[in-house]
């Protein structure tokens, strides 16, 4: 009788960089140019398409027979600003990815969060495969976290940590970090792309069939990328990103990806002795250290998602100093700066394409919508004619390339928030100033830069 024959396993070079597989390994990987990026990987059995033991596989339900809302509640942590940027809160059954710097204080909010949901009577599973469960205690108590049912758990083996989540059912199933965990099914150390990727396929199939929340911490990487390669972030329902500053005190939490909510809300907190602590006003904090009556400086408004923030936008217009100009921009983009900078050259007749400008958004927070294009604007021009802008104005709206002044959304809601923090007067486009209903501050409607600069800087 012939001996059975053994099926080798299968074998691949992946690139840790960007998923690239190849049969062979190669210095350089031929999708994304990374050097030294393909590590082998071994597959021994089957994957993430396995369901953990017990669960049948679902059957196809008509679209009718499916409920709304009841059937994916959303768990409350306590922490509203948490609860804001996840869009009201954590969905039944879903994954989250919440990703930051080391240090940044990712793992004191997911305690903080992880405390608020076992007070409200959630069974949690805080699996650390960093710390002991000593040293994690230890960290809880500093923090004042104590519910009973916050459950924790060291183990870096995501067979053992699914054992031990089939066990004591709970409602929330956290992993901090995911770089720490690895499969059986693999060869390769943790952290790893294939381990990665392995591991949080398996935990989204646990998380669907079992309507277990998971949540999971990943480090970001020298790139900035969240939990290694983009691949990790298509796997899960929602990336929450903590970003700060190291000279400054305060964090921001925002979404990159959310399948349940909004990605344009943020929230902001404040890191404390005991812990982080919410802002509830993030405009006056961000205001807080404004020079009065200093040329260049401007109080913009900005709305991310439904919450708008006043700041302050600062511009240095000097001589160049390699001959040409140079821009520089911290918390904007600098190509939105550069297009600015050519409107003003060309539609005001501001002489800045030859000189070098920086700006700066005050505070370390970071200004993605057009809304903040007039107060660069003015900030610019307030600095390259040293005239200050009145520091009881603040300033939004979007420019065109023909200088024109765009309206933009939530004009009520910026203007509200100004006249809660005391400021008299409103320059905002003029198609916003036709709909906005407010008497309680002076609004000044603008369609083109030119008299937008004269109202502001003369």
């Amino acid at each position: 009788m012939a001996a059975k024959v053994g099926v080798a396993p299968k074998r691949a070079f992946r690139c840790q960089a960007c998923g690239h597989a190849e049969v062979k390994w190669l210095g350089r990987c031929p999708s994304c140019g990374e050097w030294s990026s393909l590590v082998e990987e071994v597959a021994t059995r089957g994957g993430s398409s396995r369901l953990p033991p017990g669960v049948a596989p679902a059957r196809p339900m008509s679209l009718v027979d499916v409920g709304g809302e009841d059937v994916s509640p959303r768990r409350a942590t306590g922490i509203a600003e948490f609860d804001r940027v996840l869009g009201g809160g954590l969905v039944t059954g879903s994954i989250v990815l919440l990703g930051g710097d080391p240090g940044i204080g990712k793992s004191t909010l997911l305690l903080q969060a992880l405390d608020g949901l076992a007070r409200r009577g959630a069974t949690v599973l805080y699996v650390s495969g960093e710390e002991s469960v000593a040293q994690t205690a230890m960290r809880a108590r500093r923090l004042g976290v104590s519910a009973r049912s916050l459950l924790l758990h060291a183990d870096t083996s995501l067979e053992r940590i699914l054992h031990e989540a089939e066990q004591a059912k709970p409602a929330i199933l956290a992993i901090d970090s995911i770089q720490t965990v690895a499969t059986e099914a693999l060869d390769g150390i943790p952290g790893a792309m294939g381990q990665v990727r392995e591991c949080a396929g398996r935990l989204m199939a646990f998380a669907k069939t079992t309507g277990v929340a998971v949540i999971l911490v990943g480090h970001v990487t020298k790139d900035g990328a969240l939990a290694g390669p983009k691949t990790l972030e298509h796997v899960v329902d929602v990336v929450l990103q903590f970003e700060g500053e190291g000279a400054h005190d305060h964090r921001v939490l925002r979404a990159l990806k959310n399948r349940f909510g909004s990605t344009s809300e943020i929230g902001v907190f404040t890191m404390r002795q005991e812990g982080l602590a919410e802002v509830t006003s993030p405009s006056e904090l961000f205001l807080a250290e404004r020079p009065i009556g200093a040329a260049g400086s401007v109080v913009v408004a900005s709305a991310d998602g439904t919450r708008p923030i006043l700041v302050e936008v600062q511009a240095l217009v000097a001589p160049p100093s390699a001959g040409i100009g140079r821009r520089t921009a911290t918390g904007v983009d600098v190509s939105r700066v550069a297009l600015i900078l050519a409107v003003l050259a060309e539609r005001a007749g501001l002489n800045v394409l030859a000189r070098d400008v920086f700006v700066n958004v005050a505070g370390g927070l970071r200004l993605s919508e057009p809304a903040v294009d007039l107060g660069i604007a003015c900030a610019v021009a307030s600095a390259e004619r040293r005239r200050p802008v009145s520091s009881r104005t603040v300033v939004f709206g979007e420019i065109g390339l023909a200088g024109e002044v765009r309206g933009v959304p939530l004009a009520e809601q910026r203007v509200a928030e100004a006249h809660k923090l005391g400021f008299t007067r409103a320059v905002l486009p003029r198609q916003n100033r036709a709909r906005v209903t407010s008497t309680a501050i002076e609004l000044c409607g603008v369609d083109h830069i030119t008299p937008a600069l004269e109202e502001l800087v003369g």
